[in-house]
């Protein structure tokens, strides 16, 4: 499990200046990025690579001083993304007007472990699974499903096509329960074809989105609720963006 602790000094309610400690656990839940890091079928290759080393940058400066400096070349989808609604419809948000409120939210991982590759997930399975790890739905907030597929797979060239997902009935019943989007350990919501295109439309025609590309679930598996914090970046016009995804317990 990738996790860190944070210590923070908050006042007690009687005004006095008390300090405590409380420890943060947060889960790092995202992809690493790296040179010809697996992307999705057909999206550009993410290209990550030295623009000066230390040594060039110091004959430059005069031999005052060398600073490296990389660069990278990705696909607004590369890596642990959230999809803005641009992506389902001409109509929907770009990734820089979605809402920053729906990036810090409750959150809830469930195991579907057992639901076979390319399987669809059903509402059936999603219900069993809630009432399995004995959580509450977070209204206003995240589920995120745990199906093993980036354990299993990455980066074997099965990690971008053996997932299981959802299907567009269980994509409805997620949105019933008040969430603001769904996360998945694979590339893609739903499972590969025409169901996952449905998905997708689905979740514009329902108001809600999904995060692809998580990692690390199996760390979230009885451990409870917890905050799900996933920003975007601000690119003008995205139709998704890379997200540093974390799970905070004790937030």
């Amino acid at each position: 499990m990738d996790c860190f602790v944070v210590h923070s000094r908050s006042d007690s309610n009687e005004g006095l200046k008390q300090e405590r400690t409380q420890a943060l656990k947060i889960v790092d839940l995202s992809r690493e990025l790296y040179h010809r890091t697996p992307s999705y079928p057909g999206h550009s290759a993410i290209i990550h690579g030295v623009w000066k080393t230390h040594e060039e940058s110091f004959a430059d400066s005069g031999n005052v001083h060398g600073l490296a400096s990389m660069y990278f070349s990705m696909p607004d989808h590369g890596g642990t993304h959230i999809d803005a609604p641009l992506h389902f419809d001409r109509r929907g948000q770009p990734i820089d007007e979605y809402p920053l409120e729906r990036c810090i939210v409750p959150g809830i991982c469930v195991d579907l472990r057992h639901i076979a590759p390319r399987a669809e997930i059903t509402p059936a399975d999603l219900e069993t699974a809630v009432k399995k790890a004995g959580l509450a739905m977070p209204k206003g907030g995240t589920v995120l499903l745990c199906t093993g597929h980036h354990e299993r797979t990455f980066p074997r060239k099965e990690y971008a096509t053996e997932n299981s997902g959802v299907n567009v009935a269980a994509t409805t019943w997620l949105a019933g329960q008040g969430v603001v989007h769904f996360g998945i350990d694979s590339m893609r919501p739903g499972p590969e074809g025409k169901e996952n295109l449905l998905v997708h439309k689905a979740c514009f025609d329902l108001g809600i989105t999904h995060i692809e590309s998580l990692c690390n679930l199996e760390s979230l598996l009885g451990a409870g609720p917890f905050t799900f914090i996933g920003l975007p970046m601000k690119w003008r016009g995205g139709t998704a963006s890379p997200i540093r995804a974390v799970a905070v317990f004790g937030l």
